[in-house]
C-alpha cells in the first residue's frame, strides 16, 4: 500500500471521527438545554419561528352561525371551541379548535410547542372522533400525560374543563 493511500485512508478516519464528535456534542446539548421557544408576541409580528407558532384564527360569528348547518363543520352544543394553556411557561395561550389534530411536545412542528424538561418531543395529540368529541392521546412519552390525575394509557375523550398535565403544562378543553 503506498505512502499516499495510507494518508489520504488516516485522513478520513480523523474527519469521520470529528463527524461523530460534533453530532454526539450536539445531542448532548438539545438534550440539556431543549428546544428554542419563542414567545407568543413574536411569532405574531412575523419572528423567525411564526410558522410554527402561528395560531389559527376563529372564523367571525356570522361566518361561524352559517357553517353551523352543513354536515362536518356542525358543532354539537356544549361543545368546547378552544384549547387553553392554564399553567406553565405557556399560560394564557389559546388555539381555536376547528377540528384539526393538534400536537403537543417540544418539537419545533408541534401545535403547542413546549418547553418544559417533562415534555417529549412528540408527547401527545388531541384530535376530534367522529361523534364530535375531543380524544386525548399519549404517544408513548417517557413522563406520561395525565387526564385529571389519571395517566394515560389509551386515547381517552376529554370532558370540558377537565385539566391534561403534561409535565407542568396543564391544558383545558373550554368553550
Amino acid at each position: 500500500m503506498s505512502e499516499l493511500t495510507l494518508t489520504v485512508m488516516r485522513l478520513g478516519f480523523l474527519a469521520v471521527l470529528w463527524l461523530f464528535v460534533i453530532v454526539a456534542v450536539q445531542v448532548i446539548r438539545s438534550d440539556l438545554f431543549g428546544t428554542r421557544v419563542t414567545q407568543r408576541g413574536a411569532a405574531r409580528r412575523g419572528g423567525p419561528d411564526a410558522r410554527t407558532q402561528r395560531q389559527p384564527a376563529a372564523p367571525p360569528p356570522q361566518q361561524r352561525r352559517q357553517e353551523g348547518g352543513r354536515g362536518n363543520n356542525r358543532q354539537r352544543r356544549g361543545a368546547p371551541t378552544k384549547l387553553v394553556v392554564s399553567e406553565g411557561t405557556l399560560t394564557g395561550t389559546t388555539v381555536a379548535l376547528q377540528g384539526q389534530t393538534i400536537s403537543l411536545g417540544r418539537a419545533h412542528d408541534s401545535t403547542i410547542v413546549l418547553d418544559d424538561d417533562y415534555a417529549s418531543s412528540r408527547h401527545a395529540r388531541i384530535y376530534p372522533d367522529r361523534d364530535g368529541q375531543w380524544i386525548v392521546e399519549d404517544l408513548g412519552s417517557t413522563n406520561g400525560t395525565y387526564l385529571d390525575r389519571n395517566r394515560l394509557t389509551t386515547p381517552t375523550p376529554v370532558p370540558l374543563g377537565a385539566p391534561i398535565r403534561i409535565g407542568k403544562t396543564v391544558i383545558e378543553l373550554r368553550k
